[in-house]
């Protein structure tokens, strides 16, 4: 079993955006962002049509997680306003590794907002978590999330070829890397 992830005190923030934890009042918000036809065709864990029950369902796996040491998911949101602009998750994958996935609401995309978020969690994951390395992998043809990647010191190591089944399709990933030894 992993050790219990220890979300850091502050909250990871660069002024513009801080991942802070998922609230109950964020669900809402929540199915609203996720009714969008971007973040359906990119993430294949996420139900379409994106219920209330489901974010509730969801909401109630993020303690255990935490408690387990196997994730966690943040929202992103606003430094200032406290708004939220999206959702970036940690997985561990055990040694020393772990996963990283990140959304962004469609209003607030092409701002910087993901690569921020993306910069800061992996910077917990490498130093407080004692990560060697994170990891992520988009679709190849989600051209914005390999930019959000690369944006925030991620390498690009190749093509995973037929990676994932998405919506009855076998899909290729580019699997993108960040070492503790990058920084």
């Amino acid at each position: 079993m992993n050790r219990p992830i220890v979300l850091p005190d502050p909250l990871p923030s660069d002024g513009v955006v801080t991942l802070r934890p998922w609230t109950k009042r964020d669900l809402p918000e929540l199915v609203r962002c996720f009714a969008d036809e971007e973040i359906a065709r990119w993430l294949p864990p996420i139900p379409q049509p994106y219920t209330e029950a489901d974010a509730h369902e969801w909401f109630e796996t993020l303690v255990p997680r935490l408690v387990s040491g196997s994730g966690a998911g943040l929202a992103i949101v606003d430094a200032a306003s406290g708004e939220l602009l999206g959702g970036i998750g940690l997985r561990s994958e055990g040694d020393g590794r772990f996963e990283v996935g990140y959304w962004v609401r469609h209003e607030r995309r092409g701002r910087g907002i993901a690569s921020r978020a993306l910069r800061l969690i992996s910077s917990w994951a490498l130093g407080d978590l004692g990560a060697a390395r994170v990891q992520l992998h988009a679709d190849v043809e989600n051209v914005p999330s390999q930019r959000v990647a690369e944006n925030a010191g991620f390498i690009r190591e190749g093509v995973l070829r037929s990676w994932i089944e998405h919506r009855g399709e076998r899909r290729d990933h580019v699997l993108y890397s960040l070492l503790a030894t990058d920084r």
